[in-house]
């Protein structure tokens, strides 16, 4: 071959050359400038909020003990009672018969053992005498001992009647706010009939389910940190409440459909604001320290698995799997996966592809824990 015939070839093989170091050229011109952030480490206090139902300290239904019409309603419905006030009287006309009779069957049964006594001194004068015999002595014993029983049974009977007649009328059994009367006066009411309910709002108890890992992430955060019991709760206008409150206990297992565990806390009601039945949000902090946080913005899945764009020492983004503990606000906490300096493309991932050079825009994570 000629050195004419060469250069053709030599040519060519140097446009090709040309050609690549143009296209590495366009490839370094092509690095995107990403906003980036560093992972951090550092303290922080969870905000978990849980939705609650709301009950009086007490909640007492007041039922009828008697039968009998209703004669009087002394207070009406959302009244404030103290303890001992008088709700309701049920007609006790029947009940006053039943005192007297039972007070009458009493008088007599004392008549006769008092007139059986006397009969016992006089036998026993004639058996000193031995006019009569011992049996005779014995026997009038027995006739005064049946008599004494019947006094304790007629005493028994007067007790009963007059606790009948004490309980037509319906007393509070502590200081509270009267619910619903739905009966009027006139009424024929039965015994067991439910009346009212009278709750006792001074102090409301809320309670709050929680999953089992966070009851264990409590407990052991309450044992380096007692304050962490303290909770807040947020109102169904989400206004939260005037007063904090205080977990104060839980119940004893774990429900096994929900695997959750059931809170409660006591918040003070000095106002009355608070009513039996209502709902709520219970507002509940824990400090945290140490975690690993990465921004939500950060992330995306692929098939339930959690990646970040992770930025190496050549500007080059690379998909990085980790493994989320849970949300804070806009981060993630992270269980696995990322380390505390790792610098990840903070926002745009959407337009960033395996391998793609960066032009590294660094975002302070401080200044996104403020937003």
């Amino acid at each position: 071959m000629t050195i004419h015939s060469i250069r053709p070839f030599l040519a060519l093989g140097l446009l090709l050359g040309l050609m690549a170091c143009g296209k590495n050229a366009t490839t370094e011109e092509a690095a995107e400038p990403y906003p980036v952030t560093t992972v951090i480490r550092k303290d922080t206090v969870l905000v978990k909020e849980y939705v609650s139902d709301i009950h009086a300290f007490r909640n007492v239904e007041i039922r009828a003990r008697v039968q009998g019409y209703l004669d009087q309603i002394y207070v009406d419905e959302g009244h404030e009672v103290q303890k001992g006030q008088l709700l309701f009287q049920i007609n006790d006309e029947e009940y006053r018969a039943a005192l007297d009779q039972a007070r009458a069957n009493l008088s007599s049964a004392t008549s006769e053992a008092t007139a059986l006594q006397l009969e016992v001194e006089r036998v026993k004068i004639l058996v000193d005498k031995n006019v009569v015999s011992e049996t005779e002595l014995r026997l009038a014993k027995a006739k005064h001992d049946a008599a004494k029983a019947r006094i304790e049974e007629a005493k028994s009977a007067e007790s009963h009647a007059a606790i009948r007649l004490a309980q037509t009328k319906i007393r509070s059994p502590f200081d509270g706010i009267i619910d619903r009367i739905p009966f009027k006066m006139g009424s024929l009411i039965n015994e067991g009939t439910l009346l009212t309910t009278v709750s006792d709002t001074h102090a409301m108890y809320a309670y709050f389910k929680v999953s089992e890992s966070e009851y264990l992430q409590f407990m052991k955060n309450k044992n380096d940190n007692p304050e962490d019991d303290v909770v807040e709760l947020e109102l169904a206008d989400g206004t939260l409440h005037r007063y904090r409150g205080k977990i104060e206990t839980m119940e004893g297992e774990f429900e096994a459909s929900t695997g959750t565990i059931a809170f409660r806390a006591r918040f003070p009601n000095t106002e009355h604001l608070l009513k039996h039945g209502s709902t709520g949000k219970v507002r509940l902090a824990v400090e945290m320290r140490g975690v690993v946080l990465v921004p939500q913005k950060s992330t995306f899945e692929i098939q339930d698995r959690t990646y970040v764009y992770l930025i190496d020492n050549n500007q080059v983004a690379r998909m990085k799997p980790f493994v989320p503990r849970m949300r804070f606000s806009h981060f993630y906490i992270v269980e696995s996966g990322l380390k505390e300096g790792d610098r990840v493309i903070y926002e745009g991932i959407q337009d960033v592809r395996e391998g793609s050079k960066v032009q590294p825009k660094m975002v302070s994570m401080d200044s996104l824990l403020k937003q």
